[in-house]
């Protein structure tokens, strides 16, 4: 006999699949706005903005996020970020070779894979110089990474910006205590920022590779900037460095090449993440509006969330049946 909560998780995905492939279909062969998909983002949200938690975290913590971008992904990828999770931001910044009225910063830097170490260092450079009392906490994103800022907001809550600490999803190959990955984005202190910037100017930190996310994890250890794990209470993971489907869905590949990285166990399906997830990567334009869709407006008629994010007997499996009773 199939397992009722199986086929509620089939049911799901299918779902998800199929509108992803419509909404596809709808914007083949014309430029994707944002007026397209959510024409009222700003205006309103089926969820209680207003929760004496969520209106309270927004001024406590304040969160500057830092996409990096390039010229020719302006109107392909990042409009498409500020209208969606970007909002959430207390303060973006849009980082590029070239400054534009998009606008976005230019960094003096060229273009390419093998400038991306330099792109972020210069960013980080900036944003310590021009910013480092706007905001509490410091997030790099790519232009194709999707985050959830009051689940951000929630983990960072935790935590002192005084202490040096990063945040992000934990791969472990060539730094002893592991590093973050770039595409599922990380997050410094205002004494990790510091110290980074001051690494390059006593000169213990140096632009030795072109892996972003690695040699930024070199010099958070140089640093004595402490890797955060960031996994939930049942260590599910709230970074995540690949599209949604692919940490959901079982595929012998997937998880081997997982574990050649992933700082811990790699878990697929259901368990992959946590419920308070707050970053997938890889995605597309319609991607962006479709996660904005389902994290801000989409409620299944009388359900009623009670899970309790410090208990660690808490999974998605006993959530599922106390909302069935």
């Amino acid at each position: 006999m199939i397992s009722p909560h199986l086929l509620l998780f089939c049911g799901i995905l299918l779902g998800f699949v199929f509108v992803q492939q419509l909404v596809y279909l709808r914007i083949e062969g014309r430029t994707l706005t944002p007026a397209h998909i959510l024409s009222s983002h700003a205006k309103s949200h089926a969820w209680n903005k207003k929760a004496d938690l969520v209106q309270s975290l927004y001024p406590r913590v304040r969160v500057l996020c830092w996409i990096m971008t390039r010229p020719e992904n302006l109107q392909k990828r990042l409009q498409h970020v500020n209208a969606t999770w970007a909002q959430h931001c207390n303060l973006v910044l849009y980082m590029s070779s070239q400054s534009s009225d998009f606008p976005t910063v230019g960094l003096n830097v060229s273009e390419g894979r093998s400038q991306l170490y330099w792109k972020t260092i210069r960013a980080f450079q900036h944003i310590q110089k021009h910013h480092l009392q706007h905001a509490d906490w410091f997030l790099k994103a790519d232009d194709d990474t999707f985050v959830v800022l009051e689940n951000l907001r929630y983990l960072l809550s935790q935590h002192d910006t005084e202490k040096p600490l990063y945040f992000g999803h934990k791969f472990r190959p060539f730094v002893r205590q592991g590093y973050m990955s770039g595409g599922a984005g990380y997050v410094l202190s205002r004494e990790a920022l510091r110290r980074f910037v001051q690494g390059f100017v006593t000169g213990r930190c140096t632009h030795f590779s072109s892996l972003e996310d690695m040699a930024l994890g070199r010099c958070m250890e140089i640093m004595g900037v402490k890797a955060v794990d960031t996994r939930d209470a049942n260590l599910r993971e709230t970074f995540n460095p690949f599209w949604p489907d692919k940490h959901l869905i079982h595929k012998d590949n997937t998880k081997k090449q997982d574990s050649l990285y992933s700082y811990y166990k790699t878990k697929l399906g259901p368990e992959c993440c946590s419920d308070f997830v707050i970053s997938f990567h890889y995605l597309r334009a319609a991607d962006m509006y479709m996660l904005e869709y389902y994290t801000y407006h989409l409620r299944p008629f009388g359900y009623k969330y009670r899970f309790n994010p410090h208990h660690h007997q808490n999974n998605t499996i006993e959530i599922n049946q106390t909302n069935t009773q």
